[in-house]
């Protein structure tokens, strides 16, 4: 059976470090969609390990790695993540694997992202994307006019030649659309042309991958990229990334059947965060927001950009559940909110004097909401050092069960640190 971690906010909610505890128990961890625009740190025995587009269970010696067909591959940023992480010390040798069916991500992908950005941000409408070229390569891939990676690797006679005249075709519409800009089309064939025989041991059919360890009741771990509300369908569109984010993305991503799940976990910080534009109801555009940053540490892995900070949102929490049907909730980076007197929670938004029944669809409304706030006395206390949960302050675990209880979900864990060990488990309930 497989278990599931998924963002429940938008991003960065701290995914790797619960994947990285429960890949200690794991045969196969799998990324199932988005690209290297996703990012998440984790740090083993003090040694901090960043991860963007490869599956985080490679800390585990034991377990296997799966780029799932959901996932858009860039693939000189798949060998340079791969060679960073060997220098650090980790054996990824026999261990790593790419779908024949993901789509490739190539440099033009890259330059029409910056050049879409930089069009809409003369209409001041920029979504505010990674740069990564990914939102490009899964519009290629829709209009079936994208590249796999079996295009790629192919042995058959005249596979090759297919492979160029589909990049040649590829960059001539993007040119077309764009106008001529500078992009020399020669030197990334030769590229790939190299990269062509470097990635071939790293290809499997992911279909019988999946499959065949599923039968053999091997244990899967399978971790989501972005959040449910950078989901293409589900997000603050057209603020979002450009893959579903959320458990559809898992069954798309890697051809797998619901009841191959046991257990979904959505990850969310105690507080909320989001990087790139669109509104969002609870930001603190004040002290409180600058303090939450500064003590989070809130810049981007990926693009090293500061994150908007605001209160704990249970509109969207209890949103995402919603889609995502979490089994269990991983409360993050509690130890944040440690120095605050009160700490605020979002109940509700409320339009024109009258409560809205769901996080709405439209950002014309979600930006104008009233948001319903809690306030919760904080601890003021250091709980970095608590190592259960029951030594929790009064008022932290007054705070976690309300928010367990207001979206119906059990908290399994809560995160009061960076490392793998500052993670406390929550008995559950009678």
């Amino acid at each position: 059976m497989a278990e599931v971690v998924l963002g429940s906010q938008w991003g960065d909610e701290g995914k790797g470090k619960l994947v990285d505890i429960l890949c200690e128990d794991i045969d196969v961890c799998c990324r199932c969609q988005g690209g290297n625009n996703a990012g998440h740190t984790i740090v083993v025995d003090g040694k901090k390990f960043d991860f963007h587009m490869l599956p985080s269970g490679l800390v585990n010696p034991k377990c296997k790695n799966l780029i799932g067909s959901g996932v858009v591959v860039h693939l000189p940023s798949f060998f340079a993540e791969l060679h960073k992480l060997e220098a650090q010390g980790l054996d990824c040798k026999g261990r790593l694997f790419i779908s024949s069916r993901a789509q490739l991500v190539f440099d033009v992908h890259q330059r029409v992202d910056k050049l879409r950005e930089a069009e809409l941000s003369g209409n001041k409408k920029s979504i505010g994307t990674t740069g990564k070229g990914i939102g490009p390569a899964y519009s290629t891939k829709v209009s079936r006019s994208g590249i796999r990676v079996h295009h790629l690797v192919s042995d058959e006679p005249g596979a090759w030649e297919d492979f160029v005249t589909r990049y040649r075709r590829l960059v001539d519409t993007r040119l077309k659309r764009y106008g001529n800009f500078k992009h020399d089309s020669d030197a990334e064939i030769e590229r790939y042309r190299k990269l062509r025989e470097a990635v071939k041991p790293f290809v499997v059919d992911s279909v019988p991958f999946m499959h065949n360890a599923l039968a053999d009741h091997k244990k899967v771990l399978i971790e989501g990229a972005n959040a449910l509300m950078l989901d293409i369908d589900f997000g603050t569109y057209p603020y979002v990334t450009s893959s579903n984010t959320g458990i559809g993305g898992v069954l798309t991503g890697l051809g797998i059947p619901p009841q191959a799940i046991s257990k979904v976990y959505g990850v969310v910080k105690a507080y909320t965060t989001r990087v790139g534009a669109g509104p969002f109801p609870t930001e603190q555009l004040n002290a409180t927001g600058d303090k939450l940053q500064s003590i989070g540490h809130e810049v981007g892995v990926t693009t090293g950009r500061r994150r908007r900070c605001g209160w704990m949102d249970l509109v969207v929490l209890k949103y995402s559940t919603w889609i995502n049907g979490y089994t269990y909730l991983n409360i993050t980076k509690l130890d944040v909110l440690d120095s605050f007197k009160e700490v605020k929670a979002a109940l509700s938004y409320s339009y024109k004097g009258k409560t809205l029944e769901s996080f709405p669809d439209d950002l014309r409304i979600l930006g104008k909401v009233d948001v319903i706030y809690k306030t919760f006395p904080g601890w003021e206390e250091d709980i970095t050092k608590v190592t259960k949960y029951d030594d929790l302050p009064t008022n932290a675990k007054n705070y976690l069960e309300f928010i367990e209880d207001f979206v119906g979900v059990p908290i399994k864990f809560v995160g009061t640190g960076p490392s793998r060990e500052s993670m406390l488990e929550k008995p559950e309930k009678n």
